[in-house]
């Protein structure tokens, strides 16, 4: 392996960790509150609200007004009323399961041994934060360990790796590559060194919360069928713009998709930004994983959902922690949200593929609900864009219907207000209720565009 240590020392300076938002500094967690009853009977509420909206002037009569332009066949309506329902079954079962999710509680016991990986490019300052926070954590030093790899940085990020090894010797490992290898080498390289029983990825773009490690190995002591944890993500700048707010809003709301998963055991991907993994689980797969290929391609990103899948292949449950909380740096313009979102979706259109060529074998007891999530998740993506291609069509020649297209996309935002209000208890809700326009009239060219690019192995950083 081609790589440098770091020297070690005293480190003279670094960037102030108490910069951090308020929220991260006293430390995240559910703390609490007066009216939790009410926000547990908002979520049905919401939910008979949009069923008694949804059959006054909702999908199907939408289309019937559509039928009425004599622009579309017959079949629309039966289409669109079929879709209406797999979509509408899909949420509710996603509900059911999110409102039984529980956090596991963290161990009473001996903790594990853990070895945090921190694949490095570019980060410049901002790295000196994230290691300071995995020192600093409240988890036993004698059972931690962190291993940065500098992945052939042009910039002064191999200082302030530097700096932060001098500052924790006993804790920080430092590797260097001379030349970029891109993030899968990085995080294999510290797969590789790590000596803990529990492997840790972290991005050199984010900071975690205190007792964030304590809460993320939790379900792995547990139970040893557990193969991976995934964190609860959240915007670290998400009060810098208003691309940020409303970030932070749909991030969070991610949390809604990872519990429900998490229930039946099938979280499909566990995120770089924080994510653990059983030692076991994935050294037997390294290889395999860091040469991937798809179509003939080299798969350079989505390398944590690539992950999840080599994982959940081997038969082991991945499952969702929401009390280990990372903070991680978002795109603040349209132009890096897109970026972010294609190199997402390509991701996921490659690793759907994958996962269908095992969910539907005998690789495990009790994957009968993750088979039919997935029918119903491949089928959201494709009616979703071809609805939508018919919807500005159908507004360019039918404009009344334009109102019905706003108030629609305001009923389903209404859900995204009761879960995120149920988590956070805040009203920057209002900046969710706007990404959800946002993100339908600006973001959903990503899907298909994505579909058809899927063989693109360019990065795509913000």
């Amino acid at each position: 392996m081609n790589v440098t240590s770091a020297a070690r020392g005293t480190a003279t300076d670094m960037d102030d960790p108490t910069s951090l938002p308020p929220a991260f500094r006293e430390g995240p967690g559910l703390t609490p509150c007066p009216w939790d009853r009410t926000l547990k009977l908002l979520v049905p509420l919401a939910w008979l609200v949009v069923a008694v909206m949804g059959w006054q002037w909702g999908s199907l009569d939408f289309f019937l007004n559509l039928l009425q332009a004599r622009t579309y066949t017959a079949w629309l309506p039966a289409v669109a009323g079929v879709y209406a329902l797999l979509m509408l079954f899909l949420q509710l079962w996603r509900t059911v399961l999110w409102a039984l999710y529980r956090p596991q509680p963290p161990a009473a016991g001996p903790l594990p041994s853990v070895t945090v990986v921190v694949p490095v490019y570019n980060e410049g300052a901002m790295v000196s934060r994230c290691l300071s926070s995995i020192a600093e954590a409240d988890y036993p030093r004698e059972r931690l360990e962190i291993i940065a790899v500098d992945d052939g940085s042009t910039d002064d990020t191999w200082r302030h790796l530097d700096r932060s090894a001098r500052r924790h010797p006993e804790l920080i490992r430092t590797l260097r590559f001379p030349r970029n290898r891109g993030k899968k080498a990085a995080l294999a390289a510290g797969f590789r060194a790590a000596t803990g029983e529990v492997l840790v990825t972290v991005d050199s773009d984010s900071v975690i919360a205190p007792d964030a490690l304590r809460h993320l190995v939790a379900p792995l002591v547990h139970d040893p069928q557990v193969g991976a944890v995934a964190g609860f993500v959240k915007v670290l700048n998400r009060h810098r713009s208003l691309m940020g707010k409303m970030q932070g809003v749909r991030f969070v709301n991610l949390d809604f998709l990872r519990a429900s998963q998490s229930v039946y055991g099938t979280v499909i991907c566990t995120p770089g930004s924080l994510s653990a993994y059983r030692r076991e689980a994935v050294l037997p797969i390294l290889e395999a994983w860091l040469h991937q290929t798809f179509l003939g391609a080299p798969c350079h990103h989505s390398e944590d959902r690539a992950l999840t899948n080599f994982i959940l292949r081997q038969g082991y449950y991945t499952c969702y922690q929401r009390t280990a909380v990372v903070y991680t740096l978002v795109p603040e313009t349209y132009a890096g949200v897109c970026r972010m979102y294609l190199r997402w979706e390509r991701g996921n259109v490659r690793e759907s593929a994958v996962l269908a060529t095992f969910l539907f074998r005998p690789f495990r007891r009790g994957a009968a609900p993750a088979r039919l999530e997935f029918v119903l998740t491949q089928l959201e993506g494709p009616l979703t864009t071809f609805f939508f291609g018919v919807l500005i069509f159908s507004v360019a020649v039918y404009p009344a219907i334009l109102f019905k297209v706003l108030l629609a996309v305001g009923m389903m935002s209404v859900l995204n207000l009761v879960y995120y209000l149920r988590l956070e208890r805040d009203w920057e809700v209002i900046y969710g209720i706007i990404y959800s326009y946002y993100a339908f009239f600006l973001l959903q060219w990503i899907y298909p565009y994505a579909f058809v690019t899927v063989r693109d192995r360019r990065w795509l950083t913000r």
